[in-house]
């Protein structure tokens, strides 16, 4: 008899699931508002713009654009921006909320070539933000974008950090002995699913999904894809802790463990 093994298929192989925010809008959009969450306007945000260095009069891909937060921080730089997300209230927030001149369209992030308003079209860039990590598989995803941008175009991922933000297996834990705040890490490189409950007091079994990866698989996907990454970032929150018994340690916990991951990539032909 063969050993039993308690490895499950890879993500990518096992049957793909529903990608869709819309039956969660209202705790989305509340959770995130208008201009983005905290960490997003702090953080995530800046950095993606770094990172992209779009110019005036390029065109930008938004991958999973939500309430179109990034789709109007582009715009507000003169840059063309373009949105697309699989959830039909988070667009009508964004249209709602958006310049007219700012496009968004329906799709699924991992069929975009079934997205008839792009076809025919193509992008400088594209950006993935604070999505990728809710989506499987990844390939499918990477192969649109790749088709759509033009030679030389570029791909900004962030994304929660996968070695140090694992869904049910990654804590804060206090070392009493050394006075020193540590992150806890059970479990890193075995793809998996876990569902994110959106309202635990009134409704527990309403729900959307998020899928852990190690960072060998994105790697892999988008090198699979034909694109070569060029930039790693690891962003760390932004928060201080000024007062309390663990202030310093917590302060020091943060600067040294990230909270996020970015990836460029870029279409070298």
């Amino acid at each position: 008899m063969k050993p039993r093994s308690d490895r499950r298929p890879p993500i990518a192989k096992r049957q793909r699931q529903p990608s869709n925010w819309g039956n969660i809008a209202d705790w989305y959009d509340n959770l995130v508002g208008e201009a983005g969450s905290e960490y997003q306007r702090e953080v995530v945000h800046p950095g993606v713009l770094r990172l992209l260095g779009a110019r005036k009069t390029q065109r930008v891909l938004d991958v999973a654009c939500g309430q179109g937060v990034f789709c109007r921080l582009l715009h507000e730089q003169g840059i063309k921006a373009v949105g697309v997300d699989a959830a039909a209230a988070l667009l009508h927030l964004a249209r709602k909320r958006s310049d007219p001149a700012i496009e968004y369209f329906s799709g699924d992030a991992r069929e975009l070539a079934s997205v008839r308003e792009l076809s025919g079209r193509t992008f400088d860039a594209a950006v993935c933000v604070l999505a990728i990590q809710d989506m499987d598989p990844i390939a499918p995803v990477f192969e649109g974008i790749f088709r759509l941008l033009v030679p030389g175009g570029q791909l900004v991922i962030a994304m929660m950090h996968p070695a140090f933000r694992i869904p049910k297996q990654s804590s804060w834990g206090w070392d009493v002995q050394r006075g020193v705040q540590y992150r806890r890490v059970d479990r890193y490189l075995l793809p998996r699913k876990e569902p994110i409950i959106t309202h635990p007091g009134s409704a527990p079994t309403q729900h959307t999904w998020t899928y852990h990866r190690p960072i060998e698989a994105y790697v892999k996907a988008l090198t699979r894809t034909g694109f070569v990454i060029d930039a790693m970032e690891e962003w760390v929150s932004h928060k201080i802790s000024d007062s309390g018994p663990r202030a310093v340690a917590e302060n020091t916990a943060r600067r040294e463990i990230p909270m996020f991951l970015a990836l460029r990539a870029k279409k070298m032909s």
